[in-house]
């Protein structure tokens, strides 16, 4: 076990390529723990598909598609999309998908087309379902949710060390700024402002092409993506981070042939977890299911 603030090695990742350890998040400072939480494994599954990118910013719609089922009916034990989608929504309820609109590398417009019609299929009129990232506090479907799906890539981020799912939701802040001290350490007490609180059924890491490098707060090349072809989906957006972060930590060191851990540490991650008992950041807490391709998973 490391020690509470060693860093995480390269030898970590490399045993039994499970890129499983057993101490903090890559290098985050662990965190003092308050009360005992529950001893419950969060679920997250990771699905990979080696023909649904298709060059840069293409997509096979098929493909992504099968994987968008495939996950939420693996991760609910459904027997099909439309029974999983009832497990999380019903026709009462008023849905907003959170996306992400960042330029280079915003959420795929047919994966959130996807969500909506599969939030249709399983009741929810479609006047009540909204996608919007940075409008979400003016949108009047957003403003009466009951339920909120929450879907966005994977990125290095200037602020956070990585922009994530539980990063996603700084839109619903009047002033995100505030949010950025202490590399957005913070970022969980969003996730109890009445306007989100308990409202989240659903989340989806978008792995297809992250983003494993940046420098500054506007940095974008596309020599620092991969093509991935994963999804990470969970109702737990603590674990899925932490899925997604150990994943980007792994290609780093591949990339660059040396410890090179993400900066600022994504100390958020593991706050989410220890401060506003959000989810599950560490592995021992993670139920992991991965399915479709394993060539280079990386975890």
């Amino acid at each position: 076990m490391k020690g509470k603030n060693q860093v995480i090695t390269r030898r970590d990742f490399i045993r039994t390529g499970s890129c499983v350890v057993m101490g903090g998040l890559m290098g985050v400072p662990s965190l003092s723990r308050g009360a005992a939480r529950g001893t419950d494994k969060s679920r997250v599954v990771l699905i990979r598909d080696e023909r649904v990118v298709e060059g840069y910013g293409s997509l096979k719609h098929s493909n992504l598609v099968e994987m968008l089922d495939q996950s939420v009916t693996t991760l609910l034990e459904a027997g099909d999309a439309t029974s999983a989608w009832r497990q999380l929504v019903n026709p009462a309820d008023v849905v907003g998908i959170k996306s992400n609109v960042w330029r280079p590398l915003p959420t795929p417009s047919f994966l959130e087309e996807s969500i909506s019609k599969r939030l249709m299929e399983a009741g929810v009129r479609a006047q009540n379902i909204a996608v919007d990232d940075r409008g979400v506090m003016q949108n009047p479907v957003f403003k009466q949710s009951t339920a909120l799906v929450n879907v966005r890539p994977m990125r290095t981020h200037h602020w956070s060390g990585l922009g994530t799912l539980i990063k996603n939701y700084i839109m619903f802040v009047a002033q995100p700024w505030m949010y950025h001290g202490k590399a957005c350490e913070r970022l969980g007490a969003i996730w109890q402002k009445p306007n989100v609180k308990g409202k989240t059924r659903l989340n989806i890491l978008v792995m297809l092409t992250p983003l494993f490098h940046g420098i500054g707060p506007h940095h974008f090349s596309r020599s620092y993506l991969w093509p991935y072809g994963g999804l990470i989906v969970s109702t737990d957006p603590v674990a899925a981070d932490a899925i997604g972060a150990r994943i980007i930590q792994a290609k780093r060191f591949k990339y660059f042939g040396k410890d090179r851990p993400v900066s600022p540490a994504p100390r958020h991650i593991e706050a989410a977890d220890t401060k506003f008992g959000l989810g599950n950041s560490h592995p021992e807490r993670i139920e992991l299911i991965k399915l479709g391709w394993k060539k280079d998973i990386l975890i």
